[in-house]
C-alpha cells in the first residue's frame, strides 16, 4: 500500500478493503456517501465523529491516523486529546423524541423500535470515544411453570460498538439465576462490577467475550420489575464515574417506557432458575429462524395465524422449557455419578 500524505487519502486506502468498509459503515452508523465525502474533501467529519473514526480503526492504522489528522490545519486539534462527553445527563430534546416515537409507532414495533431509539442515544452519550461498549435490553419471560413464575430473562433488543457488532440481537440468549441481571432483577437493585478478571468470585455473573466491566440497572415501574438494562464495557474501571452510572440509572428508567404494564412483575412472581452457559446455548438457537418460520407455518394451516413477534415469542418459551431441563439433568447425573463414599461425607 502507498504511503498516505493526508488522513483522508489514508481512510480511503482503508475503505478500499470491502470488510474494513463495513465495518466503519456499521460501527460508526454512517452511510457511505459520508465517508466518500470524507475522502474527496467535499466535508469533514463533525469532532466526535472523527474522534470515533480514529477508535473504530484497526489497531495499526490509529496511530497513523492521528499523526495525519493533526497535520491537517484546522482539524489538529479535535484528535489531539480525545475527550469524554460533557453531557451529564440525557438531553431535555431527547425525552420529547421518545415520546412521539412510542405515542406514534403501531403496536407491534413500539417496544422494539422505542428501545433501538433509546439505546442509540445511550451508547452515543455513554462510549462517545468507541472505546467498545454492549447495551442490552433484558427482558423478563413471562410466567410459566407449575407455579406460574418468571423463571429466566432474555436479551431482547441489543447494539454494540467493536468489537462487538452494531445489531446484537442474532446474539440473543437467555440469563438466569447464575447472571448479574438475574442477581439484581431478583433483588431489585443495581450490580456493577468494575474488573470482571478480578471480582468474578464477589457476585453472580455470566460473563460473554470482551466484557471488563459491567454496569446491570433494573427496569421497574410502581414497585414492579420488567427486566434489566446492562451495559458492558471493554475497559476495566468504566464505570466508576458517578455521572456515568447515573446515566445507566437514568437510560434504564426511560427505557421503561417501551414496556406496557402487564410487563412488569411483582417479586413474588419471579423465581429465576439456572439457565446453561452461552455455548451450550447456541446449539439450540442455530435454527431459531427456521423454528419461527415452521411456527407460522403450522399455525397457519391450523387457520390460526400468528404474526412475526406472536411467533418469536412462541419459539422463545420452545426453548426456554428445554433449556431449563439441562440443569436440572446434569444435576441428576453428577449426583448419579458421585460415588458413594463421597455422598455419605456431605452428611
Amino acid at each position: 500500500m502507498q504511503e498516505a500524505r493526508t488522513w483522508r487519502e489514508l481512510l480511503g486506502q482503508i475503505l478500499s478493503d470491502p470488510k474494513e468498509r463495513q465495518h466503519l459503515i456499521e460501527t460508526l452508523n454512517i452511510t457511505p456517501i459520508t465517508f466518500t465525502r470524507w475522502v474527496s474533501g467535499e466535508s469533514d467529519p463533525r469532532p466526535q465523529n472523527l474522534r470515533q473514526l480514529i477508535n473504530a480503526l484497526p489497531q495499526k492504522y490509529q496511530e497513523q491516523m492521528r499523526k495525519l489528522v493533526k497535520e491537517e490545519k484546522g482539524v489538529g486539534e479535535i484528535a489531539a486529546t480525545p475527550q469524554e462527553t460533557s453531557l451529564k445527563a440525557i438531553p431535555a430534546e431527547f425525552y420529547a423524541r421518545v415520546l412521539v416515537a412510542r405515542a406514534s409507532t403501531t403496536e407491534n414495533l413500539r417496544f422494539w423500535s422505542t428501545c433501538h431509539l433509546i439505546l442509540q442515544q445511550a451508547i452515543g452519550q455513554l462510549d462517545p470515544e468507541r472505546r467498545g461498549m454492549s447495551i442490552w435490553v433484558v427482558r423478563c419471560m413471562p410466567p410459566s411453570g407449575p407455579y406460574k413464575k418468571v423463571r429466566s430473562l432474555r436479551e431482547s433488543v441489543g447494539l454494540g460498538t467493536a468489537p462487538w457488532i452494531g445489531s446484537l440481537e442474532q446474539n440473543a440468549m437467555f440469563l438466569g439465576a447464575e447472571s448479574l441481571a438475574g442477581n439484581v432483577v431478583t433483588l431489585c437493585r443495581p450490580g456493577v462490577i468494575q474488573n470482571l478478571d478480578r471480582e468474578h468470585n464477589l457476585m453472580p455473573a455470566s460473563r460473554v467475550d470482551y466484557e471488563k466491566s459491567v454496569a446491570i440497572y433494573p427496569i421497574l415501574y410502581a414497585g414492579r420489575t420488567a427486566g434489566v438494562l446492562l451495559v458492558s464495557s471493554t475497559q476495566v474501571d468504566y464505570f466508576l464515574s458517578q455521572t456515568r452510572t447515573d446515566l445507566v440509572q437514568q437510560y434504564a428508567d426511560l427505557v421503561a417506557l417501551a414496556f406496557e404494564p402487564q410487563d412488569f412483575y411483582m417479586p413474588e412472581d419471579i423465581a429465576l432458575c439456572v439457565m446453561p452457559s452461552h455455548k451450550q446455548q447456541k446449539e439450540y438457537f442455530a435454527k431459531f429462524r427456521q423454528m419461527v418460520a415452521e411456527t407460522m407455518l403450522r399455525a397457519a394451516t391450523k387457520n390460526q395465524p400468528v404474526n412475526n413477534m406472536q411467533a418469536d415469542m412462541l419459539v422463545w418459551q420452545k426453548l426456554e422449557e428445554e433449556l431449563l431441563q439441562i440443569p436440572a439433568r446434569q444435576t441428576v447425573r453428577d449426583y448419579s455419578e458421585t460415588p458413594a463414599v463421597s455422598i455419605i461425607k456431605l452428611y
